[in-house]
């Protein structure tokens, strides 16, 4: 059964010509180096947006250029309900994800073991084809590892809304997957989403002062929207490098991992209280 390029035409260009020619020039705009080589030796794991091209097609492209592909036998791809309430994760019942340069085959011998152990519910075919945060990497993944296509198997987890219990548990029964050399783990998030149609509206122009801004705000704007929101954004980036979690180290004996950002963008550069961004953000995790 295979699952529609629902939002090819709309969020991405549906010709795959087409989008072959975007794809390329995107990961052709990355340069040959940042403050690692691009691919990364041992770059296993990546955090990507899920915006439409347009907004976060270059800002992708940056994750997926630090790819070690020598490695990749198995892709999983976490990415966030926008449609469905999940208070846990949820698997694909297709055995193939269609995109516009060819379609990507399902692990069904990998998601039928996490389908036994009870911990995944099983998303319903409008949830998943609805979903986007998954689709959105598909022509990225098909892309970078077109190479061995054929030989390559995708895993797709949709991801709901976990508790910090919930969190832990899937993140420990995830470790083993993720230290198996032959997995890539490609996690789709994108980060500030900032506005009054999002409901957040934080502002600072200095470490010591800061404000939710609202229509009748007479706050002097000393610092630029966007620059408030980037600095927000790259303190959280800070945080999430020199993350240590017990569970996620013992798994790679004393060889610690490391999360790199390697780019940053916003959707619109915010002036005004009335506007509204989203902020994308890219990295690579090494693993030995």
């Amino acid at each position: 059964m295979i699952r529609n390029a629902y939002h090819a035409g709309s969020w991405y260009n549906d010709q795959g010509s087409y989008l072959n020619k975007e794809l390329e020039q995107w990961l052709g705009n990355v340069p040959a180096t940042t403050e690692d080589p691009i691919p990364v030796p041992g770059a296993r794991a990546i955090i990507a947006p899920h915006a439409g091209y347009t907004y976060s097609g270059q800002a992708a492209a940056f994750a997926y250029k630090c790819i070690d592909q020598d490695f990749v036998k198995r892709v999983f791809i976490l990415g966030p309900s926008h449609h469905v309430y999940l208070n846990g994760c949820a698997i694909s019942k297709f055995t193939q994800y269609q995109t516009p340069l060819g379609n990507l085959t399902l692990d069904t011998d990998v998601i039928n073991d996490l389908r036994k152990t009870g911990h995944f519910e099983e998303m319903t075919r409008e949830t998943d084809e609805e979903e986007h945060s998954i689709e959105m990497h598909l022509p990225f993944t098909y892309k970078i590892l077109e190479n061995k296509i054929d030989s390559i198997r995708i895993i797709p987890i949709l991801v709901g809304s976990l508790n910090a219990s919930k969190e832990a548990f899937y993140g420990k029964f995830f470790s083993p997957y993720l230290a198996d050399p032959s997995n890539l783990f490609i996690i789709s998030s994108d980060f500030c989403h900032w506005g009054h149609r999002f409901e957040y509206t934080y502002y600072s122009d200095s470490p010591e002062t800061s404000v939710f801004l609202t229509r009748r705000s007479k706050v002097p704007l000393t610092v630029p929207i966007h620059k408030s929101i980037e600095n927000l954004d790259r303190e959280g980036m800070s945080i999430i490098e020199k993350i240590n979690h017990k569970e996620f180290s013992s798994e790679f004996d004393k060889n610690k991992p490391r999360i790199r950002f390697v780019h940053y963008s916003q959707s619109s550069n915010v002036t005004h209280e009335d506007d509204s961004s989203v902020s994308y953000s890219s990295a690579y995790v090494y693993l030995p």
